[in-house]
């Protein structure tokens, strides 16, 4: 497995937020957490901060099954929440969840968007693309996780929505949101025609002529 899959971290055994702060200030380490199922108990570990930064850096780390290194042992999980200094946006702790082969997961993944040059609503109808989401949460097993769904723009048209259901996802893989119903079919991204555009103009040009008759 790639090095940047594997994290790498030491058992922590001093608890509390003055604890935290030594770590973080004195050696130049992260807090973290690795839980999840109900056969393991949550263990607190500890992960070098520019370790960290550097896999933090790179966009397939957010959604793929990492391999938590400790004690001589290994385990897969996935990041499922990092709390960050408000001011500095510094890592102040990470919340790893265990994954198991047969339990599907609920991971946020990032939406790629395709084709937007080759999109109709742009190149023939003088549209902006806009894009309402950057990411989704998907659920699915362990081993159908996607790292990135792809969101084709080709075919949307001007003054179009593309939703949630639009979305070609990968076998094995659904949308959170889709789960609960019509009303929480979002918008992923919308083709508009800037106000004031040359087809604007026409358009408002033709209904004053067809009143003028």
């Amino acid at each position: 497995m790639s090095d940047l899959f594997t994290v790498e971290a030491e058992l922590r055994e001093d608890q509390g937020k003055g604890a935290s702060r030594r770590l973080r200030r004195l050696e130049g380490k992260v807090p973290a957490i690795l839980y999840g199922t109900k056969s393991k108990k949550p263990v607190s570990l500890s992960i070098a901060a520019n370790k960290l930064r550097r896999a933090l850096e790179e966009e397939a780390f957010y959604s793929h099954i990492l391999t938590i290194a400790f004690d001589g042992k290994e385990e897969n999980a996935i990041l499922k929440d990092l709390q960050r200094h408000p001011a500095t946006n510094e890592v102040m702790h990470a919340d790893f969840q265990r994954v198991t082969k047969n339990q599907a997961i609920h991971v946020n993944v990032p939406l790629h968007f395709t084709n937007e040059e080759a999109c109709v609503g742009v190149k023939l109808g003088g549209g902006k693309i806009q894009h309402q989401m950057t990411e989704v949460e998907v659920i699915c097993l362990p081993a159908d996780l996607p790292e990135f769904i792809e969101v084709d723009m080709t075919e949307v048209e001007a003054d179009q929505i593309v939703h949630l259901s639009d979305i070609d996802l990968p076998k094995g893989v659904t949308i959170a949101a889709l789960q609960q119903g019509e009303d929480h079919d979002l918008s992923v991204a919308s083709v508009h025609k800037p106000k004031g555009s040359a087809a604007d103009e026409a358009e408002d040009a033709a209904a004053e002529g067809e009143g003028d008759e």
